[in-house]
């Protein structure tokens, strides 16, 4: 068996570690200081880890963490996730897209929907994506899905207020 990871940090004492235990805002990291407390204390790495809800493995990956890291170390880290499909400047353009409305001679739609973004998408860009996925950005970039009613191009106004006043009248 190997030799176990000595906890070289002496920041805080074993009673020390406790005290910040209680004034952390994450329970994981609270629940790994108190491991490292336990082993500051002498008990061994395996009742230390049992104790905690962790293996004797995890906890001296989070010793090596806390020996580099300290506090800080302890903390749970979010992951990076996928790399983005669009970059800014795509984004952008999509964006000002939206914001433009369609060209109903070129793009043969009246308005947007995410089946047409995602088309358009994939036609400039060649990235393709879900309507799902276009709803989720549209979402992030705070613009609503939903559109006025469509008008005819032809409507006439004035027609529109004589109906009006003629409504008004019978009333």
């Amino acid at each position: 068996m190997g030799k176990a990871v000595a906890i070289t940090r002496t920041d805080w004492t074993a009673s020390e570690l406790r005290g910040q235990a209680a004034r952390c805002k994450d329970a994981d990291q609270a629940r790994r200081v108190l491991a490292i407390a336990m082993v500051l204390d002498g008990v061994s790495r395996q009742d230390a880890a049992c104790l905690s809800g962790m293996d004797r493995q995890s906890l001296r990956d989070w010793v090596h963490r806390y020996n580099e890291q300290g506090m800080d170390g302890l903390l749970s880290r979010k992951s990076p996730g996928a790399p983005a499909r669009l970059s800014k400047a795509q984004t952008a353009q999509l964006y000002q897209w939206v914001l433009d409305g369609p060209d109903p001679q070129v793009h043969k739609v009246i308005r947007w929907r995410c089946v047409d973004l995602c088309a358009e998408v994939a036609h400039r860009f060649s990235v393709t994506i879900s309507e799902r996925t276009m709803g989720k950005w549209l979402r992030k970039m705070r613009l609503t899905r939903l559109q006025p009613r469509p008008y005819h191009p032809k409507k006439d106004a004035e027609a529109q207020e004589a109906f009006n006043r003629l409504r008004k009248n019978l009333l």
